[in-house]
């Protein structure tokens, strides 16, 4: 692999980790004199689900975002590309690849309309 696509790579991946939020709490436990019994700090513990003013969203996920919260009736992934000002021919795949991540991220809901039709709309 060529050094300037690794970089290229590596920066990529940075870009989705979060600092903190991911690091599950860690359980101190105290060494006592064998007369005293002590128990581990219990920290309560709550799944990391991030506010939607915290999820990092890329340009292109945050446009094809903005376009489905601006059709509160459901648009399909054509619609958003072609919205989007992309070619007729490649609409639909282009705003595939954001929309799984958003799916993903539970910020847009995939409704399945009859046969291979799918319609997309925010919570």
């Amino acid at each position: 692999m060529r050094l300037a696509h690794k970089r290229k790579v590596q920066n990529k991946l940075k870009k989705w980790v979060k600092t903190g939020a991911t690091t599950a709490p860690k359980v101190v436990v105290k060494t006592a004199p064998k007369n005293e019994k002590v128990e581990p700090e219990q920290q309560p513990v709550s799944t990391p689900v991030a506010p939607a003013s915290e999820i990092k969203l890329t340009a292109k996920q945050q446009q094809v975002f903005d376009i489905v919260r601006a059709n509160p009736e459901g648009i399909n992934p054509k619609g958003i590309g072609l919205e989007a000002g992309q070619e007729d021919a490649k609409a639909a795949s282009w705003a595939t690849g954001a929309l799984k991540k958003l799916v993903e991220q539970e910020l847009v809901v995939r409704n399945q309309q009859a046969g291979n039709k799918v319609i997309y709309t925010t919570k």
